[in-house]
């Protein structure tokens, strides 16, 4: 019973408890400062019954293998390498939200609005999708910071064919509200998602 409150385990959980706290509540508060309190529902704090679950689950491989192989998450430096990468997914998942403001929405826009432009500068001069990449990133570190492998696989599983399928669809209607910009952009710029054209 002592091994779930050492050292390690209290700095582990309480770094993952603040990155999703950060992470959601940061989310919301963007969404409100770009787009207005108005525009904005609670569905813009990112949590569905999916990723509840799935949390859920990281949870319980987290404190199975404390309580049955406590050595698996002393690996410090694997948890940093982790640390690390929420990081990383945090800064550049919020610097893709900011540069591209109002063209920014968590709901993928079916119809083009006046406001919506194409951004193809800042973060968006690297990858197409830094918010998609910045989210993977992060969702991946989340797990190595545990130290927990079977949730660190399922979640680069999960979220990456979540963005495989996000990023086509999407597309299509980016290719129809900006055309032959669009098409160049494509080109010259990789998705940000591992093996997503």
């Amino acid at each position: 019973m002592t091994e779930i409150f050492s050292y390690t385990a209290c700095r582990q959980l309480s770094q993952m408890i603040f990155a999703i706290i950060f992470f959601h509540g940061s989310e919301y508060i963007l969404a409100v400062g770009i787009h207005g309190r108005q525009n904005v529902t609670l569905k813009s704090l990112l949590i569905s019954k999916n990723y509840l679950l799935a949390m859920i689950l990281s949870f319980i491989e987290y404190f199975l293998e404390v309580f049955l192989c406590p050595t698996l998450k002393e690996y410090w430096w694997v948890s940093h390498i982790g640390l690390a990468m929420v990081v990383v997914g945090e800064i550049v998942r919020k610097l893709a939200i900011i540069t591209a403001g109002r063209s920014f929405t968590h709901l993928i826009k079916v119809y083009h609005e006046d406001h919506h432009k194409l951004v193809t500068h800042g973060v968006y001069r690297f990858v197409r999708h830094p918010g998609y990449n910045g989210f993977l990133v992060w969702a991946v570190g989340t797990q190595i910071m545990l130290c927990n492998p079977i949730s660190t696989v399922a979640f680069a599983i999960v979220v990456w064919h979540f963005f495989a399928e996000r990023i086509p669809y999407e597309e299509y209607f980016l290719r129809q509200f900006f055309g032959h910009e669009y098409e160049e952009y494509a080109r010259r710029v990789p998705s940000g998602v591992p093996f997503v054209k």
